[in-house]
């Protein structure tokens, strides 16, 4: 199964995410299919920066977001 999920970047306490498809099974942190844009929560107000046609296209394809994933992707318009 494909999912539409975060991964963590950033140093300690400073968070940054990418917002990736990846398999259900990979690590949080593992190898990812594509890379759908950035989520920055230190920004005020925080910063997400998606490629809304990438993402529309993978969950057409069957693609399933995870929670937070969900929520940003409402945020950013989808």
């Amino acid at each position: 199964m494909v999912k539409i999920r975060l991964t963590r970047l950033g140093s300690h306490k400073k968070p940054f995410y990418r917002m990736i498809v990846t398999d259900s099974k990979a690590r949080r942190d593992g190898p990812f299919i594509e890379i759908l844009g950035t989520y920055d929560p230190l920004k005020e107000p925080s910063e997400i920066k998606l490629d809304i046609d990438k993402a529309r296209s993978w969950m057409q394809k069957g693609a399933q977001p995870t929670d937070t994933a969900k929520r940003l992707l409402q945020k950013a318009g989808l």
